[in-house]
């Protein structure tokens, strides 16, 4: 399998009413289980690496080391950079064969956001790459979470088509109430804001924070246009929970064993995301 243009993933889900989960990959094991669960309910799936990944392995490594997984599977798959913080990190996970780039610029001024991201669109669109920009600034749910800078700022629809117009971004991340991270109460989406953002744009819109998100409040939001859920925190907090099992220190284990426990474990958050997105059987 090689991987597509996200945009190819997201114009299919736009016109079928469902969404496609993009999941944060960090290591070898947990991209094989995301493609091998996808491969089995036949859905197509977006892998997430961002610059916290990067800490362990360059974007070429990684790049390389998905296609060579890949190789194994048949699934629909985009390969995509999350929160790319600097113009230099978009150009190098270009260069290293990613299909699709976010720049996060968001808690930056409009115009240092939109240049940027009109910047990108120019290096990725001739090699059919995709690219997605983030308007409004989703922010941190927790203290513990990486993603986001500050409190959130939300989306306006009118802007929302001036960014559109000036970027020629393939998909747009907007703030509606959602944040990243552990919610520490349940989340309260402005559906009308949504509403009015699909109305007035085209583009395939991204909701970053899935994780804990309330499935009526989820399927609501995919309803009103929304067609990549952004998935971390549950995939994470299921490694944790196994490694708490499997660590005893008092009865320890083979590491490598472990490991393997630890990372099975994100199989069944797999599995929840691509049923709640609608995204089962349609690949």
């Amino acid at each position: 399998m090689n991987y597509l243009p996200m945009s190819d993933l997201l114009r299919d889900a736009q016109r079928r009413g469902y969404a496609v989960p993009a999941f944060c990959v960090w290591n070898s094991d947990v991209l094989a289980t995301v493609l091998r669960v996808a491969e089995r309910l036949r859905a197509p799936v977006i892998i997430m690496a961002s610059k916290f990944e990067f800490a362990l392995m360059t974007p070429s490594m990684y790049a390389g080391m998905a296609r060579g997984i890949a190789a194994h599977f048949s699934v629909p798959a985009a390969l995509h950079l999350d929160h790319g913080p600097s113009l230099e990190m978009a150009r190098e996970c270009i260069d290293a064969g990613f299909t699709s780039v976010m720049l996060d610029f968001s808690a930056r001024p409009y115009d240092e956001n939109a240049g940027a991201l009109r910047q990108v669109v120019a290096w990725a669109h001739p090699h059919g790459i995709t690219v997605e920009g983030e308007l409004g600034h989703v922010g941190k749910a927790d203290t513990i979470t990486v993603e986001g800078e500050g409190d959130s700022t939300l989306t306006w629809p009118e802007e929302a088509v001036r960014y559109l117009k000036e970027t020629g971004v393939d998909a747009l991340a907007v703030s509606i109430g959602n944040a990243h991270g552990n919610y520490t109460c349940l989340p309260s989406f402005d559906f009308d804001r949504l509403a009015a953002i699909r109305a007035a744009t085209t583009v395939p819109l991204v909701l970053h924070g899935g994780s804990g998100t309330p499935d009526n409040d989820l399927r609501r939001a995919i309803g009103l246009g929304m067609c990549k859920i952004n998935v971390a925190t549950e995939l994470t907090a299921a490694v944790r929970a196994a490694l708490d099992t499997e660590l005893d220190l008092e009865n320890p284990r083979w590491l490598p064993h472990s490991l393997t426990i630890a990372h099975e474990a994100v199989a069944p958050v797999i599995e929840k995301w691509i049923h709640l997105t609608g995204a089962a059987g349609r690949a």
